[in-house]
C-alpha cells in the first residue's frame, strides 16, 4: 500500500512545485520586491513577508484543482497500474457498464470532495492575507 500512496503523492508534487515555482518567480519581478529591498529589508524578509504572502495565493487557487486531478485521474491510473480495488476503478467500470446508480454515486463523492477542498482554500485566502473578503456585496 506504500508504494501506490507513494505514486499519488510525486505525481500531485509534480505539478504543486511547478505552480509554486512559476509563482514564485513571477512575484519576484513586481516592483513591490524592489521596494522592499530598498527599505533595506534582507532577502529573509522579503521573501517570507512579501514574496510568499502574494505567490501562496496563486497557488491556494491552483490546489483545489491539482487534488481533484490526483483523486480522479490519479487514482485510477494507481488502481489500474497496483492492481487496486477503489473508488476510480469502480466508477471507470460503472461507465464502461453503464450503471447510472454507481456512477451517480461516484459523482456525487468526488463533487463533494472538490467542493470541500474549495471551502478550505477560501477560508485559507482568507486567513493568509484578510484583505480578501467573499461577501455577498462584491467586495465593498
Amino acid at each position: 500500500m506504500t508504494l501506490p500512496l507513494i505514486t499519488m503523492v510525486l505525481g500531485g508534487f509534480a505539478s504543486l512545485t511547478y505552480l509554486t515555482k512559476y509563482s514564485f518567480l513571477e512575484e519576484l519581478n513586481k516592483p513591490y520586491v524592489l521596494a522592499a529591498y530598498a527599505k533595506g529589508l534582507n532577502s529573509q524578509q522579503v521573501l517570507y513577508k512579501h514574496v510568499f504572502r502574494n505567490a501562496i495565493l496563486v497557488v491556494l487557487a491552483g490546489l483545489p484543482e491539482a487534488l481533484a486531478g490526483i483523486f480522479f485521474v490519479g487514482n485510477l491510473f494507481v488502481e489500474i497500474i497496483f492492481h487496486l480495488d477503489g473508488v476510480g476503478l469502480l466508477g471507470f467500470e460503472a461507465i464502461v457498464q453503464r450503471d447510472y446508480p454507481v456512477i451517480f454515486g461516484v459523482l456525487f463523492f468526488f463533487t463533494l470532495f472538490s467542493l470541500i477542498l474549495r471551502l478550505i482554500c477560501d477560508v485559507l485566502y482568507q486567513w493568509i492575507d484578510p484583505r480578501i473578503h467573499f461577501d455577498a456585496q462584491g467586495g465593498k
